[in-house]
Order: C-alpha cells, then sequence, then structure tokens
C-alpha cells in the first residue's frame, strides 16, 4: 500500500511540475519613455508581436514613464532578474566603456551609416563587452538624434551654451562633450527633468523630439536648437542569468521579433520627426539651426580623449567613420 501511495504521489508531483512549466511566463519590460514616445511605440510593438507569436506560452507586459525605474536601476534589476527587459541607450556606456562610441558627436550620419556600424563594431565587438557584465542585447532600435532645449538663448555656436545648466543622461563621454562645449552638464533621471527644467534648476536637456514632446518639455523651454550632436542607438536588453533560463524555443522567438521590430523603430522615428517639430514649433518653442561646422571643430578633443582611454577605441572610430564614407 506504501509504495502505492509513493507512486501516486509522484505521479501527482509530476502533473504539477508538467503543469507549472507549460505555464504562460510572465515578462516584464521597463523603459522610461512616456506616453507617445517612440521609446512607448516600440516596446508595445514588440510586445504585441511577441504577445502573438508566444500565446501561452511566455506575455510581455510593458511599463513605461520610469514606472520600473531610470534606466541605471533597470539595468540592475536585470541582474537581479526582477525586470526581463529594459531599452537603455546612452546609459550602456556606463555598463562598459565601449560603448561611449555612441557619445562621440556627430559620429553617426545616418540609420543607413547606423546599420554599417551595427553589423560590423556594435555585434561583433560591443555585445560582447555587455555580456560579459551580465547582460545581452538581443536587438538594436532607437533613440534618436539629439538636440538641445533651453531658457537662456538659442544656441548656433559651442560658446553659446556657456554657463547653461544642462542636464545630460548618465555617461561621463556626454557629460565631457558639453563641457568641451561650455556648458554645466549633469545627469539626471529622465522622470525628473520636467520640473527640474520648470523650476530652473536645470536651464536646458538635450533630447530627441520624440522624447522632447512626449515629456512636455516643450512647455517649459523657450528654445530648441537643431544641433543634432549625437545620434543615439536603444538596445534591449536582458539579464544574461535569467534569459538563460528561459526555454530555448521562448529565447528564440524573442529574439527574432526584437531584431525584426527594428524595421517598425526607424520607420516610426522618421514619421515622427517632421510631426513633432512641427508640434514644437506650434507650441511656440523658438527654433534655430547652429553651425554644425563650429560644433564638429569643437568635438575633435573628446574624440582624441576618448581614442587613449579606451582600449581598442581608436580602430573602432576609424572604422566608423570608413563606414560612414560607404555609399
Amino acid at each position: 500500500m506504501r509504495v502505492f501511495h509513493v507512486a501516486i504521489g509522484l505521479a501527482l508531483a509530476a502533473g504539477l511540475a508538467g503543469r507549472a512549466w507549460a505555464a504562460e511566463i510572465e515578462l516584464k519590460f521597463g523603459h522610461v519613455g512616456e506616453p507617445g514616445s517612440l521609446f512607448t511605440a516600440s516596446a508595445d510593438e514588440f510586445a504585441k508581436r511577441a504577445n502573438v507569436a508566444l500565446a501561452g506560452k511566455a506575455r510581455v507586459s510593458v511599463f513605461g514613464s520610469s514606472q520600473l525605474g531610470s534606466d541605471s536601476e533597470l539595468l540592475q534589476k536585470l541582474k537581479l532578474g526582477t525586470v526581463d527587459f529594459a531599452l537603455p541607450s546612452t546609459a550602456m556606456s556606463t555598463v562598459a566603456d565601449e560603448f561611449g562610441l555612441f557619445e562621440l558627436p556627430y559620429l553617426v550620419k545616418d540609420r543607413a551609416h547606423m546599420g554599417r556600424i551595427e553589423k560590423d563594431i556594435l555585434w561583433p565587438r560591443l555585445a560582447p563587452a555587455v555580456e560579459a557584465k551580465g547582460y545581452k542585447i538581443i536587438a538594436t532600435w532607437e533613440n534618436g538624434f539629439r538636440h538641445v532645449t533651453n531658457n537662456v538663448r538659442p544656441i548656433a555656436r559651442p560658446e553659446d551654451l556657456k554657463g547653461i545648466k544642462l542636464r545630460t543622461p548618465q555617461g561621463k563621454w556626454r557629460v565631457k562633450m558639453f563641457q568641451a562645449y561650455g556648458a554645466n552638464p549633469s545627469p539626471m533621471a529622465f522622470s525628473e527633468v520636467f520640473v527640474a527644467l520648470k523650476t530652473g534648476v536645470m536651464d536646458g536637456q538635450e533630447n530627441p523630439f520624440a522624447q522632447i514632446y512626449s515629456a512636455k518639455f516643450q512647455e517649459v523651454q523657450k528654445y530648441l536648437s537643431l544641433t543634432g550632436h549625437v545620434y543615439t542607438p536603444a538596445y534591449v536588453t536582458v539579464g544574461a542569468k535569467k534569459w538563460g533560463e528561459l526555454p530555448a524555443e521562448v529565447r528564440g522567438a524573442l529574439e527574432r521579433i526584437a531584431k525584426e521590430t527594428q524595421a517598425f523603430v526607424y520607420k516610426t522615428a522618421v514619421a515622427m520627426e517632421d510631426d513633432l517639430l512641427a508640434k514644437i514649433k506650434s507650441a511656440g518653442v523658438t527654433v534655430n539651426t547652429p553651425n554644425k561646422d563650429a560644433f564638429i571643430r569643437a568635438s575633435q578633443p573628446i574624440y582624441d580623449e576618448f581614442a587613449g582611454s579606451v582600449k581598442g577605441a581608436k580602430e573602432m572610430i576609424e572604422r566608423a567613420i570608413a563606414l560612414g564614407r560607404t555609399s
């Protein structure tokens, strides 16, 4: 009789284990974008596609507006396994110095150039650098071309930034760049920027149109200068440990869908640009086009410092520039 009861118990345990394994896996995707931002559109599209493809196996739920934390906090939570996906951009340079490549001003010319950099530099050289730190990038999306807003004056040349209190994201090379231009840059979580601008704690900030408009910075800023100083990719990032614990078929589908979503991200980003610039202007913000040649000349010290302080940086810079000459 005892043997019979043990056999029944084992069968029940096996059945329960099977049902637990087969239960739909809940996956959290956190990002800092506000409603209406490119980050929100991108993450929501990915989740929609993933939830159709993996129905009954896994479900992605998206939490924007820094609900699950700032970029730095989300990166910590990826390692802890309490968040499954994040979408850092500039913050990735705090994980691996090599990602400072994308902090160099005027390096990336356009999305086609970025595509060549992604293939030749990001996947073979940069992605392994973050894997060594416990993360894995499964796709590259976009934050976009960044521009300066402020409440002091239009920015036509680097010297116009002198003394301006400018919020930047985490990332020492962005700070160094604006210090070289004469500004007083300070890193700050994106969720804190609106209040800082409204109260005068910060005079200005720099972001792509999609982040500027969705965060309502046009309501608390007088000037937008179309500097286009940096193109920032965004990286669909997971914690390597928890990622490795997912079923192989789920990992494969999620990675494939994340990469396929890139085309949607780029198409959406292009569509947003003209529309959002017009909306920012209509909100009463004064828009000007700076002298980009002056900014490029003022940027050389940043290239020199990055090349001299990060292993392999000189070769990466030279390769990225060469890829920009490819027709």
